[in-house]
């Protein structure tokens, strides 16, 4: 397929490209976290990819998990979860939670463990940030389960931390891509959000004007 792009209005010139099929199992690069659940009264860690921010206040943030996996029960039946936020020099750890069932792995010692006000939602020491969730709902897709839950606690080592902000450089999260099945780690500064854009509304502002003459 040939598509064009380009915007006249902001004087960009039209140019047309080739388009390609990929696949549809594709999507950017996202977060890898680390979801922890009490699981029969034992504490459990799950790797996950597919986890984003959903609402804003109150703030709440939503998971994505296979049907056939061990964590949910936990998240189900506590009501509670953590999200942990690896660095990436907890790859190794962290794959092995992604790899390995807690239905019949143990995996309640491959961290330190603390707790915030939830008391079943285990957060991960060793993670540079940890958020505590109350699960507000679930939604059944057909071989997943999204997980929605609020953040009722958010926590960060002070190495991470700098002028009272989040240092992402410091926080060093983990990527991951599919269908390649690969991590990655933070790249570079690109801009600012909500900002970079504004050049192009005064340059449209400013076409509109010469047009209007």
């Amino acid at each position: 397929m040939v598509f064009c792009s380009g915007d006249p209005l902001c004087g960009n010139e039209v140019t047309c490209m080739e388009k390609q099929q990929i696949g549809n199992n594709f999507f950017i690069p996202m977060p890898v976290v680390i979801v922890g659940t009490q699981v029969n009264g034992k504490d459990n860690f799950m790797a996950v990819g597919w986890c984003a921010r959903v609402n804003g206040n109150p703030p709440m943030i939503a998971c994505g998990i296979a049907n056939n996996h061990h964590t949910p029960q936990g998240m189900s039946t506590s009501k509670t979860f953590s999200v942990n936020i690896p660095s990436s020099d907890l790859l190794e750890k962290t794959d092995y939670c992604g790899i390995v069932s807690g239905e019949n792995t143990d995996k309640s010692k491959v961290f330190r463990v603390f707790y915030g006000s939830l008391k079943t939602a285990p957060m991960i020491e060793e993670c540079p940030i940890t958020l505590e969730c109350r699960l507000v709902q679930t939604v059944a897709l057909p071989t997943h389960g999204l997980y929605i839950g609020e953040i009722v606690g958010a926590y960060a080592d002070g190495s991470v931390i700098t002028d009272g902000k989040p240092d992402f450089p410091m926080i060093d999260p983990l990527f991951l891509t599919m269908p390649d099945n690969r991590y990655w780690t933070l790249g570079k500064y690109a801009g600012d959000a909500w900002s970079a854009g504004k050049k192009l509304i005064e340059q449209s502002q400013n076409n509109t004007q010469k047009g209007q003459k």
